[in-house]
Order: structure tokens, then sequence, then C-alpha cells
């Protein structure tokens, strides 16, 4: 009678179970580095690294969390995304500026708050990016589902179609246009004896609110578990009477959605351009290829990797007066390291 063999124990890899422990040692390393040049700068350390670092993390979450979702459940990586970004800034941005009564050839329908104009533009911003995501998705990406190649293709087109579409309407045009903060959120706030803009640390909450509520409502909610039994087998879904493409499309709008409301957002505090679709497409795909394709939780591990690195170089070079290619080149520099431990990114599974 034969014995049957003892069960083999499978282990990681080194570098896999070194990979969770990048953001923490990133953490420890910047503190650290800080101390050591200035002991005595915990305040600055807080309100000019880990704060602005939170802020620029924010911004990359919102847009990337939504590109993630779409690539995990979809298969599709859209290049357009970082477009739909800027859309939504440009929407929220002519709210603002077009409601306010004191604006030469205001709309004839008018809003003396400003809050109340801001607020107007995040709608209508995530509004308006849900809704043209949604068209792309029903008329462009649903019949190339099978066509990765076609698909790629289709959205770097679309990227050179809202550049244009943006730079053609008058309204908006070529150049850049200036921030326009709500009134509620233009003041300073001390901490630790330094100031810091009370709309940074509204876009941290927001970001932070955000993601905890989307995390909720995909782990506990019925939609949650549809969409997530979609990502592990769209067909075994289909079979259980679940209108598939309903879904696909309804992500795909979501996702854009929250895109566009990160440039919403955005808007009023960078301002807006029309290189910033570009601009910001490049972080998101860092921060979605440092987390992981299609993984919601490595979306927000990448934010706040690459918001943190960026900030702390950008530091770095101002306060040691190295070249500024050093900050541009941090964020690729981290992705590099996150894929020799751990290729396909912290939160992969496969």
């Amino acid at each position: 009678m034969a014995v049957a063999a003892p069960p083999t124990i499978q282990t990681k890899p080194l570098r896999e179970r070194l990979a969770p422990l990048v953001i923490p040692a990133v953490f420890v390393l910047i503190f650290a580095t800080v101390l050591v040049v200035a002991p005595a700068s915990w305040p600055k350390l807080i309100t000019g690294i880990l704060l602005p670092g939170l802020t620029l993390a924010a911004i990359y979450f919102m847009l990337s969390a939504g590109l993630s979702l779409i690539f995990g459940l979809m298969d599709v990586l859209n290049f357009a995304h970082g477009s739909l970004f800027m859309l939504g800034g440009y929407c929220a941005w002519t709210c603002n500026q077009w409601l306010d009564p004191a604006y030469p050839g205001h709309w004839p329908l008018t809003i003396a708050s400003g809050n109340l104009r801001f607020i107007i533009g995040l709608i209508v911003g995530a509004l308006v990016g849900a809704a043209v995501g949604s068209l792309i998705e029903i008329s462009l990406i649903r019949p190339l589902y099978k066509r990765p190649i076609y698909q790629v293709l289709l959205t770097l087109g679309l990227v050179f179609v809202f550049d244009a579409l943006v730079r053609t309407i008058p309204a908006w045009g070529s150049l850049s246009r200036a921030p326009i903060k709500p009134p509620m959120l233009t003041e300073s706030l001390s901490l630790l004896g330094r100031r810091f803009p009370s709309y940074s640390l509204f876009l941290i909450c927001l970001s932070v609110s955000l993601a905890v509520i989307i995390a909720l409502v995909l782990r506990r909610s019925r939609i949650g578990l549809t969409i997530r039994a979609g990502v592990q087998d769209s067909a075994m879904v289909e079979a259980m009477g679940i209108n598939v493409r309903r879904v696909f499309t309804g992500v795909f709008g979501f996702g854009s959605g929250l895109a566009a409301l990160g440039g919403a957002v955005a808007a009023s505090f960078i301002g807006v351009y029309p290189e910033m679709g570009l601009e910001y497409q490049l972080f998101a795909f860092i921060v979605v290829v440092i987390g992981g394709l299609g993984s919601y939780s490595g979306a927000a591990a990448g934010a706040l990797l690459i918001g943190l690195a960026r900030t702390f170089s950008d530091h770095l070079v101002l306060e040691t007066g190295l070249p500024t290619a050093i900050a541009s080149a941090s964020t690729v520099l981290v992705m590099a390291v996150v894929l020799l431990l751990k290729p396909g990114g912290i939160f992969n599974k496969q």
C-alpha cells in the first residue's frame, strides 16, 4: 500500500514577504533622514512634509482609485482617465466663475455665495465625469472588450480629443486658470506654531471619507458583493441573472466620476490647465502599478506612498539645492524599488 506523501508547505519568496513593509520603511526613512539632519524640526516635518504629502496623496487617490476599480472589474486600462480628471476640474472652475454675479459675462442665473458655488461645482464636475465615462463605455469600450490593443489605441486617441476640446472652447482655451477657493476654506490654520492651508485639510478629510465609504460599499453591500464577484468570475455572475454589462457601465461611470471629482477638488487647489490630464494620468499609473493593478487597497497605499515620496523629494531639493530632476524622478524610483520586491505590486495576490 502506497504511503501518501506529506503535504509540502509553500513559502513565498523573500521579496514578496518584504513588499508590504515598503510603505512603513519609506515612512521611517523619511522621518529618520529629517531628524538626523535637523533634530529640532518635528513641527517642520509635520507641516512641511507629512501634511502636504497627504494632500497630494488625496488627489492621487481620487484619480487612481477609479482607474484601479475599472481595470480590476473590466480589464480595461483607460488612458483617458486623466482627461476625465481634467474635465471635472474645468466644469467645477466654470461653475465657480460663471455663476459669480461679479464676473463679467456671467450666466443669467447667478449665486452670490461662493461656498454654494463651490459645492455646485463639485457636484456638476463629478456628474459630468460620470456621464461622459458611462457614454464612453457604452458606445466605444463595450464593442472592444475582447480587443485590448484596440482599447488602448482608442483611449489614447480620446486623450487628444479631450485636449483639443478643452483648447477649442473659448471659455477655457489653452491658458491656465487660477484656482478659486471657497470663502470658508481660504484661511490657514495654526499647527505646531506653523500655518497650514485649511483647504489642504479639507482635501485630506474628503479623500479619507471617500476611501472609507467606498471600502464599506465594496465589502458590506450587495452592490459591492456583485462587483467583487464580477472581478473574480463575470461568467458566473451572468449565469445568476445579474446584468454584468450594466454593472460594467456603472463601475466605469463611477470610476470616471471619482476621477472628475478629484479634478473638481484640485481645481480650487492648483487651478486648471490643458496639460493637467496627462500630468496626473502619469501619477495615477504609477500609483496603481505600485499598489497592484485592480487592487482598491493598493490604490490607497500607492497614493499615500507616492504623495509622501514626492513631497519629501521636493523638500529635499529645496533645502539642499539639488537638481529639480531628482524630485521628478523620485516617484519612478519608488516604483522601481517596489517592483523589484514584488513585480505585481504590493497588494497584487496573483
